[in-house]
C-alpha cells in the first residue's frame, strides 16, 4: 500500500485564501481586535506600505525602509495586533493614487500622529501648512515651530516623518534651494517636487 505524500495534496485555492483572510480581518476589526491594519500600494516612487489605526493613517513607509522593520516598530510602538487588512486603507490608497495621477493637491485623511512627539509633532503640523507646489526652508519651519535655531532638528524630524507624501516633508529644502535629504531618497524627492510643479 502506498501512502500519499503531503506535498501531493491539492493546494487551497488562492482566491479562497484571500477571501478567508479578508473575512478574518473584517471579523477582527469588528471585534476590536485589529489595532493596526496595513497594505502595500504600488506607486511611481515604488511600493509604499500604508498602515492605519482606528484613529487614522499612522505610517507610510518606502520599500527601502524594509517592511519587516516597519511592522516590528509598529508592533512595539503602537500595538502587536497588526494584520494585513487592505479595506481599512482603501480611502488612503485612493487619495494617494489620485495625488500621483495629478488630480489631487490636498489630502483629506484622518491622521494618527502618535509616532511623533514634542518638537517633531510641531514640525509635522507646520509641514501640513506648506502648500502644494511650493517649498519652505528648514530654517522657516524651525522658526514656525518655535525654535529658530533648531534647523538640524527640523531635518531630523523630516527624516523621521512617519507619513511621507501625505505630510509633505519633500517640500522642505535648504535655504539655498538645494534639496537636503529625504528618507525615500533624493530621486523620490525630485520626482514629488516635479510632479507638483507640473500641475
Amino acid at each position: 500500500m502506498t501512502s500519499r505524500l503531503f506535498h501531493d495534496l491539492p493546494l487551497a485555492d488562492e482566491d479562497a485564501q484571500r477571501r478567508l483572510h479578508a473575512r478574518l480581518a473584517e471579523a477582527a476589526g469588528a471585534a476590536g481586535l485589529l489595532d493596526v491594519a496595513y497594505r502595500t500600494l504600488d506607486t511611481p516612487v515604488g511600493a509604499l506600505l500604508l498602515a492605519a489605526t482606528p484613529k487614522g493613517l499612522v505610517r507610510i513607509a518606502f520599500r527601502i525602509e524594509g517592511e519587516d522593520a516597519v511592522l516590528e516598530r509598529l508592533a512595539r510602538e503602537v500595538s502587536p495586533r497588526i494584520l494585513c487588512a487592505p479595506a481599512r486603507l482603501d480611502r488612503a490608497a485612493r487619495e494617494i493614487e489620485e495625488y500621483f495621477a495629478g488630480t489631487r493637491s490636498a489630502f483629506d485623511l484622518p491622521l494618527d500622529l502618535r509616532l511623533a512627539h514634542g518638537f517633531r509633532r510641531r514640525v509635522l503640523a507646520n509641514l501640513l501648512r506648506i502648500g502644494y507646489g511650493t517649498t519652505a526652508s528648514y530654517a522657516e519651519i524651525a522658526a514656525a515651530s518655535g525654535s529658530p535655531r533648531a534647523v538640524r532638528a527640523v531635518g531630523s524630524a523630516c527624516g523621521g516623518n512617519p507619513l511621507p507624501v501625505v505630510v509633505p516633508c519633500h517640500r522642505v529644502v535648504r535655504s539655498d534651494g538645494s534639496l537636503g535629504g529625504y528618507a525615500g531618497g533624493l530621486d523620490v524627492k525630485r520626482l514629488l517636487l516635479k510632479l507638483e510643479a507640473s500641475a
